[in-house]
């Protein structure tokens, strides 16, 4: 028999879930929709959950995604798997594409190394701090980046504390002194070694990570391999990524015909060449190249942050590892999997329809104003009326707030973040910040607990 699902929903939306319900045409799954008996998803409790609900033959109840309470209690109590399901109706279908379960995306099979490219400037305690930052971001190894003619007297001390402190540490340099030093400090891997430097991980226990001694020859780093394969040496090898129009093209060519060559040899790819070198949103630069990643098994990562623009470069990485290890375990194309790289558009941007929103207008009869976007505009309602305009000024002098300074002061934030959202094809939610993947996360919500009163709220009953 097909498995059940029974949607909890409020007045409002009802009939819209039923609507895109219906639309999903055949599934693989029977379901049944209940009005729990309050107006929004936002106001349903445990409580009213628990004193209104009566289930018969459900297998799991979903939940709406606004849902403030604990759904573990609820499944004890009624003796069925409660679910949340995403905030927005519009996001069911992908949500019930996965059997009404979202993604996994605990798992992933790419190392990042995270590079301090500044690290003979630093003071110990500012490497670790570094360090730290860049572990909470998903970093996996902090990379010592040396610098040219730049001493690093702090090299040794630097592996030492990192170590001590419980990091993966790797050392990158062209100088076979520095590398010398992070390999007998205990560095765990040693970036940039070629055919003639190779030895210099002899008797460490530092894992080399091999380039062509020669830029772009693969022969020479074939020698590499070869000679660390012979004595045993564990390795990684780096065909090396060129920056765009310094041979881009044929580094590609280079990272293909490396996995043909040597189908089981552990690969690693800089993207910073790439990310950092080119003027465009470093989340979808990223994207690209880890999904190079992901199809010819390169495991290891190295990323870098120095330009402005790719301040959240590891959090990019570590979202698109684990979003394109799910899709790739499920064979299927990295959609609708997490929105961490979508920073400056949605892919569905507008939660409701035009119609929608006239159907909800006309059902409020109360005074507060509620604010929403759909393809036409900007949509302002409460029971005196409904406005539409592309311009948010244009909607003030209809709203007859000029003599409430912190109502007025609120509408006008929230009515230029509907703006923005519309006009860059973002998702607006009323007062709820605009989601910009991980280039700026939002603050942490507590799913248990009902939302606290506005700003607005709080000013009234301050006064």
């Amino acid at each position: 028999m097909a498995e059940r699902l029974v949607f909890l929903t409020g007045h409002l939306a009802k009939v819209r879930l039923e609507r895109l319900l219906a639309g999903l045409g055949e599934t693989g799954f029977a379901w049944e929709i209940i009005d729990i008996g309050v107006k929004v998803a936002a106001l349903m409790t445990e409580d009213i959950v628990k004193r209104r609900l009566t289930l018969t033959g459900a297998d799991r109840i979903i939940l709406p995604g606004r849902y403030r309470g604990d759904i573990e209690h609820l499944s004890n109590h009624f003796g069925v798997p409660f679910i949340r399901g995403p905030d927005e109706i519009a996001d069911l279908p992908a949500f019930l594409g996965r059997a009404g379960e979202p993604p996994d995306l605990s798992r992933h099979d790419m190392r990042i190394f995270a590079e301090i490219v500044d690290a003979p400037m630093l003071s110990l305690e500012a490497l670790v701090a570094r360090a730290q930052a860049l572990a909470a971001a998903g970093a996996d190894v902090i990379d010592l980046g040396c610098l040219p003619e730049t001493p690093f007297p702090l090299l040794a001390d630097a592996v030492l504390e990192l170590k001590a402190r419980g990091f993966l540490v790797s050392v990158d340099s062209a100088s076979t002194d520095e590398l010398s030093i992070g390999a007998r400090a205990g560095a765990d891997y040693l970036l940039s070694l070629d055919e003639n430097t190779l030895p210099l991980a002899s008797g460490h226990k530092a894992v080399p990570v091999l380039i062509p001694s020669t830029p772009g020859d693969l022969d020479s780093l074939g020698r590499a391999i070869e000679a660390a394969q012979k004595v045993g040496v564990a390795f990684i090898a780096d065909p090396v990524l060129d920056p765009i129009h310094f041979g881009f093209a044929a580094s590609l060519g280079r990272f293909i015909e490396a996995r043909r060559r040597w189908p089981e040899v552990e690969l690693l790819m800089g993207t910073g060449n790439l990310t950092e070198l080119t003027d465009a949103d470093s989340s979808g630069v990223t994207a690209v190249l880890a999904g190079l990643c992901s199809e010819l098994q390169i495991r290891n990562l190295l990323a870098v942050h120095v330009s402005p623009h790719t301040l959240r470069t590891i959090e990019e990485h570590d979202i698109a590892r684990r979003i394109l290890f799910a899709a790739r375990n499920d064979g299927a194309l990295p959609r609708s999997y997490h929105p961490g790289l979508l920073q400056v558009h949605d892919r569905k941007p507008f939660t409701a329809s035009t119609g929608d929103i006239e159907a909800l207008a006309a059902e409020v009869r109360d005074a507060n104003f509620r604010i929403m976007t759909a393809e036409d505009g900007i949509h302002v309602f409460n029971g005196k009326g409904h406005a539409v305009a592309t311009d948010a000024f244009e909607l003030f002098t209809g709203l007859g707030v000029e003599a409430d300074g912190a109502h007025a002061f609120y509408l006008g934030a929230e009515l230029m973040k509907a703006e923005i959202a519309w006009r860059l094809g973002k998702r607006y939610v009323q007062d709820e910040p605009l989601a910009w993947g991980v280039a700026a996360p939002a603050p942490e919500t507590d799913r248990t607990r009902l939302a606290e009163a506005g700003h607005t709220l709080r000013a009234k009953k301050e006064r």
